[in-house]
């Protein structure tokens, strides 16, 4: 088994990672997402929000949620598929599944000292926003590369099997 899979916990596992590192003064970081294909913009996303922090968590929306908020033909690949490529990132130090359609519950549970998303949302628009700052905590912004999206690469895909079979 690769040692990298270790990074992915179940909720339970890693809050007691996240005690742990907060004990020893540890600054953690939380963002969450689909991830469905991962993609420069992501490893730009990631890389960045890493550097917020001594720990970033990234919450995986469960296939599930994903299906709930993006439609039926979508996730195009499992959880624990997304999971695993995330875990593999050296800037990720834990990756943790949810299953509810937005993640306000596991950063209530975790309790993050920084949440990040990305700057397509606004921050009042940010889930779990006003918690982290009622707790004291961040929240922060990343800006993300232009045209590089999961549903653009899906699009590109489409349009180039549609000229293909024309």
């Amino acid at each position: 088994m690769e040692e990298y899979l270790s990074k992915i916990k179940p909720q339970s596992a890693m809050k007691k990672v996240v005690e742990k590192a907060k004990a020893e003064g540890k600054k953690i970081v939380f963002t969450n997402g689909c991830f469905d294909i991962l993609h420069q913009g992501h490893m730009r996303y990631l890389s960045e929000a890493k550097k917020l922090g001594d720990y970033l968590i990234v919450g995986v929306n469960s296939d599930r949620s994903i299906r709930n908020i993006k439609g039926n033909n979508r996730p195009l690949m499992t959880e624990e598929a997304r999971a695993e490529l995330l875990a593999a990132l050296c800037f990720v130090d834990g990756v943790v599944i949810f299953t509810e359609d937005d993640p306000l519950a596991i950063i209530k549970y975790l309790q993050p000292h920084v949440l990040v998303k990305g700057a397509d949302w606004a921050e009042d628009k940010i889930i779990g926003a006003e918690f982290i700052k009622k707790t004291g905590g961040e929240v922060k912004r990343i800006p993300l590369i232009e045209n590089i999206s999961t549903s653009d690469i899906i699009r590109r895909i489409i349009d180039l099997n549609s000229a293909q079979n024309n």
